[in-house]
């Protein structure tokens, strides 16, 4: 089955994806080749009409508009940070979440033992697919018309990633920070543990030759330093004034 009969066979499909995405494609088979898995192109005979090659280009297209939406939105922040950041908002399970928003699943071609083995909600196929439907646009497209669509799916995302990864990173961040300056790490103490065993909130408190810096609390030891860390981050230039008289 060429590409052609395809386009003819979901027609409505294919407009209906096209209403949910916000784009209009000029060359419908771009957008059906997008939605071709390679165990559908295998049954057809067609193993080289699939949508790996999209999905190639799209993977290029998403690291170029979200790198340069990243610089653009956060110019203070370091070349690590962003590059987690981005890795944060193009990984499997992000690019997943995404495609399930759009249902893209429901409009995959699928190849018989891949449909029955719950192949539309795999998380491998779905990411697979988006990077496939955004190499599409782009080929269909220009730069700018993709970069728009791609900031309209990821920057509502973009803050909330950003908090979770400064949280998560602000231990090394603290350390890095203090043992460059001072070639001296903090130190972590619970300052005081409540509820059941199943259900415990711990208080923590960072210190720096022998004074505290900041507190956090949290569900676990590793939250509750985390947030103390946090705090301490916020207060840094005044912490490092401190300890430089």
């Amino acid at each position: 089955m060429d590409i052609e009969t395809l386009v003819q066979q979901n027609k409505d499909d294919l407009a209906a994806l096209e209403q949910i995405v916000g784009y209009r494609f000029t060359d419908l088979r771009l957008l059906q080749k997008a939605l071709i898995h390679s165990s559908f192109a295998f049954e057809q005979a067609q193993i080289d009409k699939n949508n790996e090659i999209l999905e190639f280009l799209g993977d290029a297209v998403l690291d170029l508009v979200i790198g340069h939406t990243l610089c653009q939105r956060f110019p203070g922040m370091r070349e690590g940070e962003l590059t987690r950041l981005r890795s944060a908002l193009v990984n499997e399970t992000h690019l997943a979440l995404m495609a399930r928003d759009l249902r893209l699943g429901e409009h995959l071609s699928l190849g018989k033992g891949e449909d029955a083995s719950n192949g539309r909600n795999k998380s491998s196929i779905l990411s697979c697919a988006y990077e496939a439907l955004i190499g599409a646009i782009f080929e269909d497209s220009d730069y700018l018309t993709v970069e728009s669509i791609i900031q309209r799916f990821f920057v509502p995302d973009m803050d909330s990633k950003k908090e979770e990864l400064l949280m998560a990173d602000a231990k090394s961040r603290l350390q890095e920070a203090l043992q460059e300056a001072f070639n001296e790490a903090p130190s972590y103490k619970i300052d005081q543990e409540e509820g059941p065993s199943h259900q415990k909130i711990f208080t923590v408190s960072v210190f720096f030759r022998g004074e505290s810096l900041g507190s956090g609390v949290g569900g676990s030891k590793k939250e509750a330093e985390q947030r103390a860390a946090t705090a301490t981050l916020a207060e840094l230039h005044d912490v490092m004034e401190r300890f430089s008289e």
